[in-house]
């Protein structure tokens, strides 16, 4: 059966646009965007075995293209299509946050670096530099590390802030190994970067710690920083 066999209330595309996408399963979603399958399995199908060998939506969404292009069912344009959705998806918070970050909206801080930092087979570490108004100025990867750990120079650090005119900051790196939990030097690492900012008046309004698919670690939740105006 192909997609065009199917009644029209059973296809994908026109679902979506007659009871809107929320209506949609993850496969039917991923099969609008594949728009064929394989001989004997139409893009839905294909689409579910895609989800189900990449470990889930996002471990589909965010493979490396290598990885993507080398799997049966999928070339270069769907490809291109399926990492394409993971930036827009990136873009529309970067957009988001440049509105400005409260206590309100700091779930759409949360859902950015889950995008951009969960399936790193690396150590990174990243910040968020914002004006006065808690407006987003840019988002920048400082340093790359290994797999268990990266080094972060307080000194670079500022010399960015400075760059970037940054009146705050948000940290995050993530944890590879699948625990959120801070280690003993995460939390030196960040009294040490807090003291380094204050000096040019850059206030550090959180450090998260991104492990996986669960929820990122905040240090102001945990009473370890100062919470957000």
């Amino acid at each position: 059966m192909t997609l065009t066999d199917r009644p029209n209330h059973e296809r994908p595309r026109e679902k979506l646009l007659q009871r809107g996408p929320e209506f949609l399963s993850d496969s039917e979603l991923v099969a609008i965007l594949l728009r064929t399958g394989l001989p004997g399995q139409d893009a839905i199908a294909l689409a579910h075995a895609l989800i189900e060998r990449f470990g889930g939506l996002y471990g589909l969404l965010s493979a490396p293209a290598t990885e993507l292009t080398q799997t049966l069912g999928l070339g270069p344009a769907k490809t291109a299509q399926l990492i394409a959705v993971l930036e827009l998806a990136r873009r529309t918070l970067r957009e988001e946050m440049a509105q400005g970050i409260s206590l309100s909206s700091v779930d759409s801080v949360r859902r950015y670096l889950k995008l951009s930092l969960a399936n790193r087979e690396f150590e990174v570490f990243h910040a968020l530099w914002l004006d006065a108004r808690n407006r987003l100025i840019a988002s920048e990867e400082l340093f790359r590390g290994t797999l268990t750990q990266t080094s972060v120079y307080p000194r670079e650090v500022v010399r960015r802030a400075m760059h970037h005119n940054a009146a705050a900051v948000i940290f995050a790196h993530n944890h590879p190994s699948g625990i959120a939990d801070p280690s003993g030097a995460d939390e030196h690492l960040t009294e040490a970067l807090q003291q380094a900012l204050a000096l040019i008046d850059v206030r550090l309004l959180d450090h998260f710690i991104v492990a996986g698919l669960s929820e990122p670690y905040s240090f102001s939740e945990h009473g370890k920083l100062g919470l957000f105006p």
